[in-house]
């Protein structure tokens, strides 16, 4: 657990807002740049391509496919499922894919295993949330909150920082922003000065 605690920590860290890719509304972080970041702290680390019982790198269920994939950072893995869809992000019929399709799945799929271990999660803290205007964009802050806000969001639970505000935040991704406001209230008894600057932040 020590070895989680260190990796998720060094790598959560690292600022990934200029390797970030804008497409279709949805932010894709550079696979390549994230795996040399990852063997430059963490040389031993390893990914796995998971295939399917014929051999294939891919599965499917006759009508769809999708892809696993799993890194491995300090004897750790990760596993990462994702669908094989085409630009709009919308899944492929089986009769459509193509190599291409599924070679792409797998790259986004490994940079979400690394995700998992720290390295930029935060972009995709909000990328399945419903387009409502009540509800957390899907769009990730596109940087850390200013000194003076950070002193303003500090919750007054003794040395709760800022980013075990947003790990929280990532893990409770499917409410809205209200809901997710009125529990950090509740949960941490962030202040009144501290909604307001979540809030800011968080859309």
């Amino acid at each position: 657990m020590t070895q989680l605690k260190s990796t998720f920590d060094t790598l959560s860290k690292i600022n990934v807002n200029d390797k970030v890719e804008k497409k279709n509304g949805l932010s894709y972080l550079s696979w390549a740049w994230a795996w040399q970041v990852v063997k430059e702290n963490y040389p031993d680390s390893t990914y796995t391509i998971y295939e399917n019982a014929d051999g294939f790198n891919y599965h499917h269920d006759s009508m769809t496919a999708w892809v696993k994939t799993g890194v491995t950072i300090g004897g750790i893995e990760h596993i990462e499922y994702l669908p094989v869809m085409n630009y709009r992000n919308k899944s492929i019929p089986m009769t459509e894919i193509t190599s291409f399709d599924v070679n792409s799945s797998i790259q986004r799929s490994l940079t979400k295993a690394i995700a998992r271990h720290g390295l930029g999660l935060y972009i995709y803290a909000g990328e399945d949330l419903p387009d409502t205007g009540a509800e957390v964009s899907s769009k990730t802050p596109t940087k850390t909150p200013t000194k003076n806000q950070q002193k303003q969001i500090t919750l007054d639970v003794g040395d709760t920082k800022w980013e075990d505000v947003m790990k929280w935040v990532a893990a409770n991704k499917s409410k809205g922003l209200t809901e997710i406001i009125k529990i950090l209230e509740t949960k941490f008894n962030v202040t009144a000065n501290a909604k307001t600057e979540l809030k800011k932040v968080l859309k």
